[in-house]
């Protein structure tokens, strides 16, 4: 079994978890008020503006041997600068002040999951970052499009409302199989064992950012 398999086999269950979110079935099936859309995209905000500099992070903290990983950090920083401006302009575009949300607090939920991520990568191993990746990506290309989809028909927003979902719907399939290559390197059992872990936590801190949105989680 390739790494990447076990690593989508071992954390199905926690995978699993985080789609009991109740703002995620009220997208895909267009029941959510347009106050719910822009504080997930609050969030979103709050958590993809720290991408890039955990990406420069990470790079900067490889080994000498994982010179090739180094590589690919780079090509993810080049792909991801900027995303968290594109989010700024689907609020705008819901008649939100995005300049409001850019300089508001995250919500708790959210502020643990980045804390985490800085904390894996600067006082644990930079290779536990490839956990959140996983998750993120993995969660865009199962659900992005079609929450997409149904939040528009719900609320009649125009589609400059949908940048970032639609976006990485389509982006992140790409990505995963990037990243699909990239984990199928790492032979190191420790080192597979540190990127499942990482993911499986992941899956909860991001299920708890989503289960906020609706008052289903009391983090």
């Amino acid at each position: 079994m390739s790494f990447f398999d076990r690593l989508q086999l071992e954390t199905e269950s926690a995978k699993g978890g985080l789609f009991t979110a109740p703002i995620i079935n009220k997208a895909l099936t267009g029941d959510i008020t347009l106050d719910e859309y822009i504080s997930f995209l609050t969030e979103a905000y709050h958590h993809v503006k720290h991408t890039t500099p955990l990406l420069m992070a990470v790079g900067s903290r490889l080994t000498e041997e994982k010179e090739w990983l180094r590589n690919a950090v780079a090509e993810y920083i080049e792909e991801e600068l900027g995303h968290q401006e594109w989010i700024l302009n689907d609020i705008a575009a819901c008649g939100a002040d995005k300049e409001a949300v850019r300089r508001s607090q995250p919500k708790t939920a959210t502020e643990l999951m980045v804390s985490y991520a800085y904390d894996m990568v600067q006082r644990v191993n930079p290779l536990g970052f490839f956990g959140m990746v996983h998750v993120l990506e993995g969660t865009s290309i199962t659900t992005a499009d079609k929450a997409a989809d149904g939040v528009q028909k719900a609320l009649g927003l125009p589609d400059d409302a949908f940048s970032y979902l639609r976006s990485h719907g389509a982006l992140d399939l790409e990505h995963v199989k990037f990243f699909e290559s990239l984990m199928n390197q790492i032979n190191d059992t420790k080192e597979q064992d540190l990127i499942i872990h990482t993911a499986t936590v992941f899956f909860k801190l991001y299920g708890d950012v989503f289960r906020n949105l609706t008052g289903a989680s009391n983090v």
